[in-house]
This record gives structure tokens, sequence and C-alpha cells, in this order.
């Protein structure tokens, strides 16, 4: 939205609220869903810091839960104060929370920690592509066109690395269990990102089967080189340019604005903005080592994009028609928890871990994301982004995404304080 017509909207509202309007005023509820959408923004997030403060020293989850809970009051679910479309005209800013937050995760993961444990890499690629099958079979068993319940599989192959970094800021978390969290998190979402591509390439195309698979193969190596060496290219800048200014508050002003660049330079040439930031992370913490200094979010203004994004997932959250699509539902979270479940498990004593910890591991990566589909959509119309899909599977995965992410932060938390007690206890 431009921001003269922003500004001209707002000073309109304003107008109609003087005394003698045919309005009611700005601080009842009417009001609040009649004011300009930046100002309800605004006031959501001031909100939502607020409330998050006191879910953290009340409850002890983390503070995203309090800034999601806010979001979620604010929708169309309950008050209704502000409407998913009134969010398109920040989705740039959203777009970068996210990448803010894939980035930081690339920085805190170890490569080099696969090669050296090969089960290890084989438990995190089997974790996501046993999710991701499971989903796909039970839906086609319900009746899901093939097609279809491959969108859902390639979905819910990742687990949100917005929610695992939020609530790793919050319990500041140290053990394996941990690091291999992480690990699978960043792994999953590259799995999620490359099935979607290919299933899109398939999904839009008109020549005979062994053509598409083609198209789909030589679509999804040149996104994920393209988004290699773009994240690459932005890891070397970052440390190229850190140098005179490192340990300063310069730092993460530079950060920002190589992300905000690799994000665009990713979706101007259709790669991959998370797998590139992601790359970026890992490349960065792998050229400067320790010298490289990540604040959480990447400092203040970071943080408050983040407070901005978990506002947003939760106004974004919805239980619409869950009556109607309530086996689809059911079926998505029960399938991906089970196949996380037995691929985790199943390689935890020959990848060095713990029955306890694998147990713990798989309840930790229950949370599904979204960001796969923030990054690559281009407004939050998805169903337009999204063709030949079954009528009603977008908007049950979407439910079930809207559960497991609201809920999220409460597995981890059970996950990495209670069974595992890698974070201090309260």
């Amino acid at each position: 939205m431009d921001p003269v017509v922003a500004t001209q909207n707002f000073a309109a509202r304003l107008a109609a609220s003087a005394p003698g309007a045919e309005s009611v005023p700005l601080w009842t509820l009417e009001g609040l869903r009649r004011a300009d959408p930046v100002l309800g923004i605004a006031l959501l997030v001031i909100v939502a810091v607020v409330v998050g403060e006191a879910v953290r020293r009340f409850t002890r989850l983390p503070r995203a839960c309090g800034h999601m809970l806010v979001g979620v009051a604010a929708s169309p679910l309950f008050l209704r104060l502000l409407e998913r479309t009134d969010l398109d005209p920040w989705k740039p800013l959203l777009d970068l929370a996210v990448g803010v937050l894939v980035f930081e995760l690339g920085t805190r993961i170890r490569p080099r920690w696969l090669l050296d444990n090969p089960l290890l890499a084989l438990q995190c690629v089997a974790e996501g592509l046993l999710a991701g099958v499971a989903v796909t079979g039970v839906l086609i068993m319900l009746g899901v066109p093939a097609l279809s319940a491959a969108f859902a599989g390639a979905v819910a192959m990742a687990t949100s690395p917005v929610i695992v970094m939020a609530a790793v800021h919050d319990a500041e978390p140290r053990g394996q269990v941990t690091e291999r969290l992480l690990m699978m998190t960043a792994v999953s979402g590259v799995l999620a990102v490359l099935a979607l591509k290919t299933w899109r390439v398939i999904a839009l195309a008109d020549a005979p089967i062994a053509t598409e698979w083609v198209s789909a193969l030589v679509n999804g190596v040149v996104v994920l080189s393209g988004s290699f060496l773009l994240g690459a290219a932005i890891g070397l800048l970052l440390t190229w340019l850190s140098k005179p200014m490192r340990r300063t508050s310069a730092s993460a002003v530079l950060q920002i604005g190589l992300l905000v660049l690799g994000a665009f330079l990713a979706a101007q040439w259709a790669l991959s903005p998370l797998l590139a930031l992601l790359v970026a992370g890992v490349l960065a913490r792998d050229r400067m080592g320790h010298s490289l200094t990540v604040e959480p979010h990447l400092g203040t203004a970071g943080a408050a994009l983040t407070v901005l994004l978990f506002v947003s997932i939760g106004l974004l959250s919805t239980v619409e028609n869950v009556t109607t699509l309530w086996i689809w539902v059911l079926a998505i979270v029960l399938a991906r928890a089970a196949g996380k479940l037995v691929a985790v498990v199943t390689l935890a004593r020959p990848s060095g871990l713990g029955t306890r910890q694998s147990l713990a591991l798989a309840l930790a990566l229950q949370p599904m994301a979204s960001s796969t589909l923030l990054l690559s959509a281009t407004t939050f119309g998805w169903p337009a982004d999204t063709p030949q899909l079954e009528a009603g599977l977008l908007q049950a995965l979407w439910i079930a995404t809207t559960l497991m992410q609201l809920s999220g932060p409460i597995w981890i938390e059970l996950a990495l304080r209670r069974a595992v007690r890698e974070a201090a206890s309260s």
C-alpha cells in the first residue's frame, strides 16, 4: 500500500469519527474495527509485547504464545478487529522477519556434524520424508486426489523455524536434543521447499508425465543450486564487510541489510529465500567462527519484526469449517506426528541418542511450518497460488498448521525443559 494513500485513508477515518459524523468513537470495539489497519496493527503489537511478557513471567512459556494469542483475539475468529487481507501490505516486513529467524537458525547449526555422523544425516532426512509420505498416504486413503495429497505432504515435512527459534530464545536450552532439533528444523525446511517447487512444476505442466518429471528435476536443481550460490554470496559478503565493524552496533544493521538484499534477489530470480538465507547463516558462521556476533532476532529492529510476525500468525489462524474438515485435519496432524516419531526413534540409538531423548526430540519437532508458504506466496491469498487442489484441502491444511503453530511452543517447552531438562527449570 502506498504510504500517501495509507495516510489519506487514516485521515479520512479520523474525520469520520469527528463530532457530528455518523460513526462511533475510536476507543469502542466497533470504532477499532473501522480504524485504519496500520493503526490497528501498531496497537496490536504494543498489546502483544505486554501480553507476551505477562505470559513469560507467569507461565514460563515463550513470549511468542502471548503474541500469537493477541493476534488470535483480534482475528476474524473472535473480535474481528482486522481482516487477513489487512496484512498484505505488511508482507515484505513479515518475509523479512521470517528471514531473520532463518538466518539465525543457519548460524546455530554445524553441517560438519552430518558428515561426522552419517546416521544423524539419515535421521534428519528420514523424519521429514517419512512425515510427508505418511500425510500423503493417509490423505489418499481418505479419498483425496494424489496431487492434492502430495501438496499437503510437502508442507507437512517442515518443522517451523519461527516457533523453534522463539522457544530457543526464551528457554536458552543446551544439549544434544536442542542441537538436533535445530539441525532437523533446517533440513526439513529445505526438503519442504524442494518438494513444493517440484510439486508446482508438475501441477502446472501440460506435457506427458515423463517430461513433467524431467522438468521438475531440472527446476529442483536450478532452485537448489541457485539458492545455494546466492546464500553463499550473501554469507561471503557479510564476512568481508563485517571485518571493520565486528562487535559493534552496526553489525546487526549490516546483517539485516544483507538479508533484505538476499530475500529480494531470491524472490526476483524465483529461488528459495528460505534456503538462501539459511545457507548465508551457515557459511557466515563457518567463515567467521566466534567472531560472528548474532544477537537474538538480529537486534531490536529484528525483535520488533518478530513480534509483528507472531501477531500476524495469530491473525492468520483459522478453524473455519473444522466441523466438516475435521477428519482431514486429524489425519494430517496424526500422520505427520507418527512419521516423525517413527523416523526419530528408529534411528535414535544408531545415531547416538537415548530413548527418552528421542521421544523428546520427536515431540519438539511437532510445530508445523507456514514459513515455506509465507516466503513463496505474493499475498496471503494462497488458493490462487496453489492450482489443482482438492476443494477444502488447503483449508484443512491451514487449520492443522494453525493448531500446531499455536500449541508449538508448549510442545517444545515440554520436550526441552520437562522431558530432558536441557533448559533451566522455572
